[in-house]
């Protein structure tokens, strides 16, 4: 590698330095979330009370995970309910909570925050359908039940 490889590249603000070529910044407000319609009949099967967190982005897309208890733990660690293999989410990351027939997400410390449609959460959010939630580097759609009204 030479010299000039290291250089700053003029015109892109959030980048300092190249090594070998440019990377162009990835503009996040063209991103929306899919669902397949796999995954809306995958919705419209569950049953009331339950929901559904789509992997959007980050880990395998289109993987799925069950809310359908109480309290669902996520986090790096193995014994969490749903575990997100990165070093971006905390070992205790954040849970989910069963209000009524929806869901809430909590934040349980973590380093880097927990998002709802790209917005840091203070403590808890109530989530709708349609949500974009936010762990580490991992972007999930939250679909509730429709039976759950």
């Amino acid at each position: 590698m030479t010299e000039s490889d290291f250089r700053a590249t003029p015109g892109l603000s959030d980048a300092t330095m190249t090594i070998g070529r440019v990377a162009v910044p990835i503009d996040d407000t063209l991103h929306h979330l899919m669902v397949t319609s796999e995954d809306a009949a995958a919705v419209a099967a569950l049953p009331a009370g339950s929901a559904l967190l789509i992997v959007q982005r980050g880990g395998a897309g289109g993987e799925r995970f069950l809310l359908h208890d109480d309290v669902v733990l996520t986090g790096r660690s193995v014994k969490s309910d749903i575990f997100l293999d990165d070093v971006t989410v905390s070992r205790k990351h954040a849970e989910f909570r069963r209000v009524g027939e929806n869901y809430s997400v909590r934040d349980v410390g973590s380093l880097n925050g927990t998002y709802v449609n790209k917005e840091r959460i203070g403590d808890e959010a109530l989530l709708r359908s349609g949500d974009e939630v936010q762990i580490g580097k991992f972007r999930m759609s939250y679909q509730a039940s429709p039976a759950s009204g």
